[in-house]
């Protein structure tokens, strides 16, 4: 046992009540980190974006959210017994290998979020969309993401208060931090419990989800599914399994994941908000009324108090400034817009047979393909009527989804990545038996999942503007949705 070199290293602990857990207790670096600016930064990020607009109990942080994921990473290493003592994992000054390796994944599940957006992925699209540094010269043409933004945050703060030098001062390495984030981590074990079809962030989000909506989409048993997780060794990596008597908690866990993003992420109630936030994001980029992707890396590498601002309320007040101001003025349909986000009044969604949910196959391009283009031709569609007949003030936001959504990746789709072994893939679920056989979730015949394992949830939205939407109607280019 190494003892702590750095005499500034705390040993203050910190106790939080979590409305899903009960008392969490935080190691003396997760408390330093929790109360830094670029974490207190989460409290003013809604969780589900937009999704109060339906659901006005939604009003939950990736604050809570982040620290419920800590909870549950380290839930997880207890029941595979990969954990130290509550005492050693409090004391900064053990520094073993086990120690530093549960300090590391509850960190990684800590630190997952810390680059989140304004209203959460809502806005990130549109940072990615624009590409403010993805394309620059010299630079390493990565993704203008949340994940991205996260890792640099985790390794170049290296000043007091920031995330880089805490996490050095307890011993702990940014480069394996953020590894674990991105979920990269030489550990195939630890990159499942942070990233997989059943981890530590969907365990949480389910629940905090449906517990705040008010809605039980997200319903599974919790304390059953972790009594049942299991370490098994394949080759020379340890891997995360569930115990085979689990398999219709797992079951329920994955139809409740499917559920909530129905009808809850892609509802078009809600979704249509996110969708029109994304799009005067795009916009605000594109006239430099809004901090670019290059002025948040500044603003982390020398003022985290001044990042610490960019947050929903900084997003809502660029909307409302520019609306009242006569800024938007010129763009009525951008104005139009801006309305309906600030009073949550006026958009509509355009229904009809080719617009519909579609469960599609993973192992069929040629199905997907005719799909998507049956979409993308009618939103083409729409369009050339607006085009032709509709007025400045009408617009239209397609939100035909960009990739795929997959709950559990086929058999077939491993193989075609060419994995040498599938058992060591990150995603999959595994399920352990008595007998010492490991198998991917979907080769189990008596699943459920099992039949369902190669589906893709295809979920197209088109929203209007209220006179779009009845200029099309009259013209017979979409249906009355009356359920809307």
């Amino acid at each position: 046992m190494n003892q702590a070199a750095n005499k500034d290293v705390s040993t203050k602990t910190q106790v939080i009540y979590d409305p899903l857990y009960g008392f969490i207790h935080l190691t003396p670096v997760e408390s330093e980190i929790v109360r830094s600016p670029f974490y207190q930064r989460l409290r003013w990020i809604k969780q589900l974006g937009f999704s109060f607009y339906v659901f006005p109990g939604a009003e939950h942080s990736r604050y809570g959210h982040s620290i419920g994921v800590m909870f549950n990473a380290h839930k997880i290493l207890q029941s595979c017994g990969r954990a130290v003592s509550d005492h050693d994992l409090m004391n900064p000054s053990n520094r073993s290998k086990e120690k530093m390796y549960h300090q590391g994944v509850r960190m990684g599940a800590l630190l997952h979020d810390l680059g989140t957006f304004c209203f959460s992925h809502t806005t990130e699209a549109a940072y990615i969309q624009f590409g403010d540094t993805t394309n620059v010269k010299g630079g390493k043409g990565l993704s203008d993401d949340h994940e991205n933004l996260g890792s640099f945050i985790i390794k170049n703060t290296d000043y007091p208060g920031g995330i880089t030098h805490i996490l050095k001062k307890y011993g702990l390495d940014p480069q394996n931090i953020s590894d674990l984030v991105k979920g990269v981590d030489p550990s195939i074990m630890a990159n499942q419990i942070l990233h997989s079809e059943i981890d530590c962030d969907r365990m949480d989000y389910l629940l905090r989800d449906a517990h705040y909506t008010g809605l039980k989409y997200g319903s599974y048993d919790r304390d059953y599914l972790l009594y049942h997780f299991k370490p098994h060794r394949v080759g020379n990596h340890d891997i995360l399994t569930i115990k085979a008597n689990a398999l219709h908690c797992i079951e329920d866990f994955l139809m409740s994941r499917f559920s909530w993003y129905s009808q809850v992420i892609r509802s078009p109630r809600g979704a249509k908000y996110d969708a029109i936030a994304q799009r005067l994001c795009f916009y605000f980029l594109e006239k430099g009324l809004i901090y670019r992707y290059s002025d948040l890396l500044d603003m982390i590498s020398k003022s985290p108090e001044k990042f610490w601002g960019f947050n929903d309320s900084y997003f809502m007040g660029i909307v409302h400034r520019t609306f009242m101001d006569g800024t938007l003025d010129k763009d009525p349909a951008i104005k139009d817009m801006a309305e309906t986000l600030l009073f949550a009044r006026g958009a509509r969604h355009a229904y009809c047979a080719d617009l519909k949910q579609t469960l599609l196959n993973q192992d069929d391009p040629k199905e997907s393909e005719r799909v998507r283009k049956k979409a993308q031709a009618k939103v083409a569609e729409i369009e050339e009527v607006l085009k032709k007949k509709g007025s400045k003030s009408d617009w239209i936001i397609p939100d035909l989804p960009s990739k795929e959504i997959i709950f559990v990746k086929s058999k077939k789709s491993l193989v075609k990545n060419n994995s040498t072994n599938v058992l060591l893939e990150r995603d999959p679920v595994k399920i352990s038996f008595e007998n010492g056989d490991v198998k991917l979730l979907a080769d189990i015949q008596n699943s459920v999942i099992s039949r369902l394992n190669s589906t893709n949830n295809y979920i197209p939205n088109v929203f209007l503007s209220e006179s779009a939407y009845n200029l099309l109607l009259k013209e017979g280019i979409i249906e009355d949705n009356k359920i809307e």
